[in-house]
């Protein structure tokens, strides 16, 4: 088993295996409904895209990075300024324990990306959303989902 098979393994046995995969419209529903279409300027389609690339709507997802740092949930969220694991010092600039972003719940998710596209770097702050999804005709995302 490589090292992702064995992260991810460790991850879904972490959360329960409580995670929930999101459909493309369930998610762009629940981020709506938070308030995410426009916010700081960037579109619902945006807000989905950046979740697709970065956790494939997988809200248990983990990913180790090189620097010791560790990603969290549908947004993969970085541990070593956002939210507090026990691997890494941390900023914490979210008020969140990192576990608590791997539960299909993602308002807490929700709430940190809020938190970090207020930030001088916004959207910019994911490589996956600068790579996938910056200056791209993003309808697809949210196209027949009744929002």
């Amino acid at each position: 088993m490589g090292v992702l098979g064995l992260v991810t393994l460790l991850a879904c046995l972490s959360t329960g295996g409580r995670g929930k995969i999101f459909t493309r419209c369930e998610l762009a529903q629940e981020l709506q409904e938070n308030g995410m279409d426009g916010y700081e300027g960037y579109s619902l389609a945006n807000w989905v895209c950046l979740a697709f690339y970065e956790s494939g709507f997988d809200t248990a997802a983990v990913g180790a990075n090189a620097d010791g740092s560790t990603d969290y949930g549908i947004f993969q969220i970085n541990s070593g300024w956002w939210c507090q694991d026990a691997q890494s010092p941390s900023e914490n600039l979210c008020h969140v324990r990192c576990q608590d972003l791997l539960n299909p719940d993602i308002k807490d998710d929700i709430n940190c990306v809020k938190r970090v596209v207020q930030d001088p770097q916004g959207m910019e702050a994911w490589d996956d959303w600068k790579n996938h999804c910056e200056k791209q005709d993003l309808t697809e995302w949210i196209e027949s989902c009744n929002l």
